[in-house]
């Protein structure tokens, strides 16, 4: 009876395949970085899995939306050494880096409510030119070209460089960075809770896409904090399967 059932756990990697719409191959390179435990091999050389290695594919495939593949990989290798508080580390520092975004992203709407709406009117008009250099624009902000060059260090506006002269000039999204960095930093926002909107501003191609945009990262992070539910879930599955 007991050589019966053992022989009836023993799963091929095709079997361990076919129940996640994964190649046996994939399996195979999923044992050979350590996501899946070592398995034994009969006479003849060929691997042989049981439900403890099934167990591991589904808690690194619950980990992987969460925790995202090096991450959630370096995890099962931890759990399968035996050395579990490192990859309760790792998964600390993902719900760390989760928090970090969260934090930037009410930084970012902060920021955009303290925006004066007569202000973001005058910043997205544009320059109404080909370009400005570093000294009229700095005077229309009542700044000094050094503040804009360090505006520039920090990233949070990208003047292109004449090819003839190497002067700064600043295009229209250029003055629109620094229009915007301007009202912010009276607002008295630092510098590093700028650059999040800046950088914002540039991925959705301006202001008034910004909205779609905030709701877009609002749904990936909370996307990944369920994920990250449905992780832990499926490893604590497998730490207990495990023993």
């Amino acid at each position: 009876m007991g050589k019966k059932l053992q022989t009836e756990r023993r799963l091929r990697p095709v079997d361990l395949a076919r129940g996640h719409g994964l190649s046996t191959q994939a399996v195979r390179n999923y044992e050979e970085a350590g996501i899946l435990p070592p398995a034994a091999r009969t006479p003849h050389g060929y691997r042989v899995y049981t439900p403890l290695h099934a167990g591991a594919l589904r808690a690194f495939l619950a980990l992987l939306p969460g925790h995202g593949h090096r991450t959630a990989s370096a995890v099962m290798r931890a759990v399968n050494e035996g050395a579990d508080e490192d990859a309760f580390r790792l998964i600390d520092e993902s719900h760390a880096e989760l928090l970090d975004d969260r934090r930037t992203l009410q930084a970012v709407e902060r920021a955009l409510r303290d925006l004066d709406p007569s202000a973001v009117a005058e910043a997205v008009r544009g320059t109404g030119g080909g370009g400005r250099f570093i000294g009229p624009l700095a005077g229309s902000l009542g700044i000094g070209p050094a503040t804009l060059r360090a505006w520039e260090r920090a990233g949070l506006v990208r003047p292109r460089r004449d090819p003839l002269t190497g002067y700064r000039v600043y295009d229209e999204a250029a003055v629109r960075e620094a229009r915007l960095t301007r009202q912010l930093r009276r607002g008295g926002h630092p510098l590093e809770q700028i650059a999040p909107l800046i950088a914002q501003v540039r991925e959705a191609g301006g202001l008034e896409p910004l909205e779609d945009t905030l709701r877009d990262w609002h749904g990936r992070l909370s996307a990944r904090g369920r994920a990250m539910l449905a992780g832990a879930a499926g490893l604590e599955a497998y730490l207990r399967e495990r023993g």
